[in-house]
């Protein structure tokens, strides 16, 4: 499988890659850069934001969900960041025309935190995970919003990535960046809740830092690496690596199905913390890749 560059964005930190399928768009965000991306057919363009979209998802009402945090408004001497703002994490919809954000509802997070990765499930919740800004604090959390009701499903996370679900919606997959570890959860689709977690996939140093991931029909998961210059794909029910495609990215940080039959594989990549040895050598970071492959993949759940 030959990667395909759709764009070489430059992207500082390009992340969560979903495909509308009512409009054949697929939208991705540079979370750094404050900016949602799209890609339709030749045409590329962006919004620009005031404040960092960690995620997002399309909406059945044409419009776009989004988790966005503001800057931090009150640091200490010693840099650290202070007194939580309640209003500075939020989930907000965005038309696409307007690139104004309205609120729906708020998180109240420590005062280093932000948004990171997130997606809707197949009931049309909105899962979206904090991160604090250091990485190496454990103060982030998974949030589910519905709506109405915003619930914490974990807590005590140091870098909140990859969501997925099994094609029959009972298994939920879950990446803490750092752990190096694919967790799976009993997910209960009526409610949203998860239980009985346990590790399905340990990822070896040598491939590098899971990071964003998607799930094919067939039950395989498709896991970006981070500093791993590639796309893994295994089973997680024995824990198998199946596949690996390298990029011409080092930072690969999210990937998701797309197409008229859900096979082509859309990837994000990021340049920040990389030199100028790295840049020469995957010179293509931070752009937005596109691998056909030979399954069908689940589709991008809407929100609503």
């Amino acid at each position: 499988m030959c990667p395909e560059i759709i764009l070489d964005a430059k992207a500082t930190l390009g992340e969560g890659p979903a495909w509308d399928a009512k409009t054949g768009t697929l939208y991705w965000v540079d979370i750094l850069e404050k900016r949602v991306h799209f890609h339709r057919g030749d045409e590329d363009g962006f919004i620009q934001l005031d404040e960092m979209p960690g995620c997002l998802a399309t909406c059945k009402d044409g419009k776009l969900i989004l988790a966005l945090s503001g800057a931090v408004l009150s640091v200490s001497k010693n840099g650290a960041a202070e007194e939580p703002d309640k209003e500075r994490n939020r989930f907000a919809k965005l038309k696409p025309a307007s690139g104004k954000p309205t609120t729906l509802a708020t998180v109240t997070e420590p005062a280093n935190n932000r948004f990171n990765d997130g997606k809707c499930d197949p009931a049309g919740r909105f899962l979206a995970g904090t991160m604090n800004m250091d990485e190496k604090s454990p103060t982030g959390a998974l949030y589910s919003f519905d709506g109405q009701t915003v619930t914490r499903l974990l807590k005590d996370i140091r870098i909140s990535n990859g969501l997925a679900w099994s094609p029959d919606y009972k298994t939920f997959y879950y990446i803490d960046t750092p752990t190096r570890q694919v967790k799976a959860f009993d997910y209960d689709l009526p409610t949203g809740q998860i239980a009985n977690p346990r590790v399905a996939i340990t990822v070896p140093e040598s491939l590098g830092w899971p990071d964003g991931m998607t799930t094919d029909t067939d039950g395989h998961l498709w896991i970006a690496m981070w500093g791993g210059a590639q796309v893994t794909r295994w089973n997680p029910q024995y824990g198998k690596l199946l596949e690996q495609i390298p990029l011409p990215a080092k930072n690969v940080t999210s990937c998701a199905f797309g197409g008229d039959n859900l096979n082509d594989l859309y990837i994000t990549s990021a340049r920040v913390g990389l030199g100028k040895a790295d840049l020469t050598a995957y010179r293509h970071s931070g752009g937005l890749m596109r691998v056909q492959t030979k399954v069908r993949g689940m589709p991008t759940f809407e929100f609503g």
